[in-house]
């Protein structure tokens, strides 16, 4: 059979895949059939599901885990057949490191052949080197990093929670605060950076590190800490500052010469967390996820919009992308990345709904087309390996890894 017909082969959809293990009892019990004399058929009690994140006990995805059975990973799923062109049918979702409290931000080093994440209430970032999977801190603190991304020169650019601004780290070690205000006011807490080929950096500022677990609470009388009864203080070094909420929940562009223009607004996107551009820098999609502590403004719900992005870098056309319902369940982006045919890859927030956290692939026109099934809550995504098509998932407490048949738009 070639790769093609593989591709093809009815074990990608899970409603009429037929494991190898049932193939061969089936032959079994038929031959067995055949020789007492038996005259009927062999009894259809309906299609086999295979093993998936709802199973009991749940699927080990670990290196000590159980190998696939399958040709196709059962927990990778074709809602379309256009998703048999991405996926890679000859590999299994694989669990790289467990131990996180909240792994979020996964960025690629093409040059270091590294992922790097953040563990945003260890106050940390994580490296995981791919020659031979080691796994080691790589900053701390971090103040409380979440968002991480290269840019077109190999440089990391961070978000960072505690000092509620956006760094880019150079090559000579020293960093650089790309943002830290705007409009002579204090950002909140930038949550998502990515790079675009003119030199500038575009970014999200929801509120979520104004809270104890992420990041640190507003001073007292702030939206976080309105009662004043928590000391944001506390656990941070002498000499500490601690800030207050000023600015509703934008969208900014870091221009090469340094100045940060507003891009989207809070009443256009409400609550944006993840963003990332399609492969020609065309379209800009923003997700939109719940209210962070103290928010007053509209709060979001769980959903993408989508701009075109004009060569005066001004976003006109904004739509809703999708509501991310899928079989009536709220799948809610958080990380999001376009693969080089214009692909959209989201992680998946299903909360409660086990079997529905993961990723969603989505078609340039909102289409789903697939979805990859974690046992646990994706927060981000990033496409890396040597070959850019190695899907990381930063996903609660672990990193998750799939080889893919396409790779990812753009760097980091």
């Amino acid at each position: 059979m070639t790769r093609q017909e593989r591709r093809d082969s009815p074990r990608h959809d899970p409603e009429v895949a037929i494991s190898r293990r049932a193939l061969v009892q089936g032959l079994a019990v038929c031959a067995g059939a055949t020789v007492a004399g038996a005259g009927g058929a062999l009894a259809q009690t309906g299609p086999m599901a295979p093993p998936s994140t709802v199973t009991s006990p749940p699927r080990d995805f670990s290196p000590r885990g159980a190998p696939t059975t399958y040709f196709w990973d059962p927990d990778i799923i074709a809602i379309d057949p256009s998703f048999n062109n991405l996926a890679q049918p000859d590999t299994a979702i694989k669990r790289l490191y467990t131990g996180l409290l909240w792994a979020e931000g996964p960025a690629w080093s093409s040059q270091g052949r590294y992922l790097l994440w953040s563990d945003i209430p260890n106050n940390r970032q994580i490296r995981w080197s791919e020659d031979d999977g080691h796994v080691s801190v790589f900053r701390a603190p971090s103040n409380n990093s979440n968002g991480n991304s290269f840019d077109f020169q190999g440089r990391q650019l961070s978000c960072e929670h505690l000092t509620r601004r956006v760094v880019r780290y150079e090559h000579d070690g020293t960093a650089t605060v790309l943002a830290d205000s705007y409009d002579g006011k204090k950002l909140n807490s930038p949550n998502d950076v990515v790079a675009h080929p003119d030199g500038s950096y575009w970014f999200t500022d929801p509120p979520y590190g104004g809270m104890l677990y992420e990041g640190e609470p507003d001073v007292a009388g702030g939206p976080s800490n309105a009662a004043g009864k928590l000391n944001p203080r506390i656990g941070q070094p002498a000499g500490f500052v601690p800030g207050k909420r000023e600015l509703p929940t934008n969208c900014y562009r870091i221009d090469p010469s340094g100045r940060v223009d507003l891009v989207v607004t809070e009443e256009q996107v409400p609550d944006p967390n993840g963003l990332c551009f399609s492969p020609d820098y065309k379209k800009l999609y923003v997700a939109s996820t719940g209210k962070g502590p103290g928010d007053t403004g509209p709060g979001g719900k769980g959903d993408m919009f989508v701009f075109d992005v004009g060569t005066d870098n001004k976003l006109t056309n904004h739509k809703r992308f999708s509501d991310f319902m899928v079989d009536g369940v709220k799948c809610g982006p958080d990380g999001v990345r376009c693969d080089v045919n214009g692909n959209v890859w989201c992680s998946s927030n299903a909360g409660r709904a086990v079997g529905y956290s993961g990723v969603t692939v989505w078609s340039p026109e909102g289409k789903l087309i697939g979805r990859i099934r974690l046992p646990e809550v994706c927060g981000n995504i990033c496409f890396g390996g040597p070959k850019r098509n190695r899907l990381f998932m930063a996903a609660s407490q672990s990193l998750y890894a799939v080889y893919t048949a396409t790779q990812g738009a753009g760097p980091g």
